[in-house]
């Protein structure tokens, strides 16, 4: 089989990854709303691991990393779905097109708070 464009591909691959690791429900993120959280190494393995929820960049930041590294099993552990639908709107344009793409695309009330 030939393929013309293998940066599609590409792209659509980048794409799979976020999508496997989607929980079934955003009610399955029951993670914290307070309080310092350490992320393991295979989510966070350099820079800052400890992110303090009472601090809004701090929070932000830990959001974005889990988004981005984290399993299914990572996302349910650490993220908060009322606090991820309060930082949607800004942590959607951190978060990257494709995360945003395919987080928005499982979970349409998510665009829904962007356009509000």
């Amino acid at each position: 089989m030939t393929v013309s464009n293998p940066g599609l591909d590409d792209a659509v691959l980048y794409r799979l990854k976020f999508a496997r690791r989607l929980p079934p429900s955003l009610s399955a993120l029951t993670g914290p709303v307070h309080g310092v959280i350490e992320l393991p190494l295979h989510v966070a393995w350099s820079g800052l691991r400890a992110f303090d929820l009472d601090q809004p960049r701090q929070r932000m930041g830990l959001y974005r990393t889990v988004l981005a590294e984290g399993t299914r099993e990572d996302l349910c552990r650490f993220l908060n779905a009322e606090l991820l639908a309060s930082l949607w709107p800004v942590l959607r344009t951190l978060a990257g097109p494709s995360v945003r793409g395919v987080w928005e695309q499982a979970f349409p009330q998510l665009r829904e708070l962007a356009a509000a």
